[in-house]
């Protein structure tokens, strides 16, 4: 079974050369992470193990039977009111012996003034993103998982709209006795079925991710080292035009530095307090390197932080995220058990390392 998944994870991702990056491709805010633990974890993790269903909508291989039951809510409040929603369900099949999830992840832009070409007003629409996704999971032998996710994704902007299907897959090694953890995660392969009316919009946002989760026995530390588009190499974004105007560099592709590389790599550890609190912090070297303003100041770019207070039936989870000098992107999450509400099984324990 392992190496039949394996093969298909190959199999998958023989697209990688046909994928596009940065402004090239479509339905970005699935980049976005959906819930506060992966945003204070530096925006990409899949190795983080945790009763965490919000992280299971991001990896599937990370969606548990403890998890049955489970609702992830998620209230975020971002830029110029600009405003995200998630919710996502977790359930475990016993005669199936299988997971499944079904999330959502919704973002409202508000009210917007429309125009025609000339600047005459049309009157107001409401530009919205979604995606709506299901997901299932299944063990081999003891310490491995696999999972995949096929999701639905819409983009409205008025008169402007455009869907597709995309499907993740992932595998998870998970050795509780060596507080061990590590995953491959095959993100947003698929294609739109609608495109916008009058564009040749690009790819969607693919990804091939790898990551790590070490937890130290005599401290309570956490460490996570997470690899992301692996498919290429050198993913700075380089304008030609604006470098040679504004009189800065422009990089060869072929060239190897070390910013290039880290640029791939994000970082992130957790603070265990007990079994109750948790504190989490990452970087993101990709994010801090696209949002620098040069010979300006920065701040806290590409650096986030986040507590979770965790109880018997309740998990409490808030993230604090900086995308720019001076302000940030707050996430409130909520996860709770429902069967201990309502008694609808008997799964639902958390997690133990």
């Amino acid at each position: 079974m392992r190496v039949r998944v394996f093969i298909i994870l190959s199999i998958l991702s023989i697209q990688l050369s046909a994928q596009t990056l940065g402004g090239n491709t479509v339905f970005n805010f699935l980049k976005l992470p959906n819930t506060p633990q992966l945003s204070a974890l530096g925006g990409i993790n899949i190795s983080q193990v945790s009763n965490d269903l919000g992280l299971a909508f991001n990896n599937p291989a990370l969606l548990k039977p403890q998890m049955h039951s489970q609702m992830n809510a998620v209230f975020n409040g971002f830029y110029s009111g600009i405003t995200a929603y998630h919710l996502s369900l977790g359930y475990h099949h016993q005669k199936l012996n299988t997971n499944f999830l079904w999330g959502l992840n919704f973002f409202n832009y508000g009210s917007t003034q429309e125009t025609d070409a000339a600047g005459n007003l049309l009157g107001k629409f409401r530009p919205i993103d979604w995606v709506m996704q299901v997901s299932a999971s299944r063990s081999y032998l003891e310490k491995w998982n696999y999972g995949a996710t096929l999701k639905f994704i819409n983009s409205d902007y008025g008169r402007y709209y455009s869907n597709g299907l995309a499907v993740d897959a992932g595998v998870l090694y998970h050795d509780s006795a060596k507080l061990f953890s590590a995953s491959l995660l095959v993100k947003n392969m698929g294609f739109q079925i609608k495109k916008y009316d009058g564009t040749d919009a690009g790819d969607l946002p693919f990804d091939l991710e790898i990551g790590v989760t070490k937890r130290l026995a005599q401290a309570p530390f956490a460490f996570s080292f997470t690899a992301h588009h692996l498919q290429y190499f050198n993913i700075s974004y380089n304008d030609t035009a604006f470098n040679n105007e504004n009189g800065f560099p422009n990089e060869s592709d072929a060239k190897f530095t070390f910013d290039k590389l880290f640029r791939h790599i994000v970082i992130a550890t957790t603070i265990y307090l007990g079994d109750k609190v948790e504190i989490t912090a990452g970087y993101n070297h990709l994010r801090r390197q696209e949002l620098n303003i040069a010979s300006g100041a920065n701040g806290l770019n590409g650096f986030s932080l986040g507590a979770a207070l965790i109880l018997d039936k309740l998990q409490v989870r808030y993230a604090r995220t900086n995308y720019q000098n001076n302000t940030a992107y707050n996430q409130f999450g909520l996860n709770m058990t429902l069967n201990k509400y309502f008694g609808l099984g008997k799964f639902g324990e958390r997690i133990k390392w």
